[in-house]
């Protein structure tokens, strides 16, 4: 099955440690995706935000199961930064400042993905189609 969304980091760390924080629609995209068995995409970059809301202390438990269950779960599929992801970036102008934010509407416009987002800035970016 190909690939319909990309999940911001909030949002994968939501769906994999506290799903009632979820929106209806944002459940119910997931819970979906999850009964066709229809992959999810991960920005590599979720990664580096995750480890470094460890490394703040903004999450607790631990990184590594987060981690574990990030790459072991079948629906994950993990887009890495390439050139073309990079090249995107430079040309969506000022409007998201925040380098991980702007590389995952990258990849999210690269690969023509609905980002699964609450975050308010990539919302009134528009500058990718949001599922909120």
């Amino acid at each position: 099955m190909p690939l319909r969304f990309l999940l911001d980091t909030h949002i994968a760390v939501r769906w994999l440690s506290d799903p009632r924080r979820l929106t209806k629609e944002q459940k119910r995209i997931l819970e979906d995706a999850a009964r066709r068995g229809s992959p999810l995409g991960v920005s590599a970059i979720t990664l580096l935000e995750i480890a470094a809301l460890f490394a703040n202390g903004r999450l607790q438990g631990s990184m590594t199961e987060l981690f574990d269950k990030l790459g072991n779960d079948p629906m994950v599929v993990l887009l890495p930064i390439e050139i073309d992801i990079a090249t995107e970036v430079a040309t969506m102008g000022g409007s998201l400042s925040d380098p991980a934010d702007r590389a995952i509407v990258a990849t999210a416009r690269v690969h023509r993905l609905r980002l699964i987002t609450s975050d308010q800035r990539i919302i009134e970016s528009r500058l990718a189609p949001i599922v909120n």
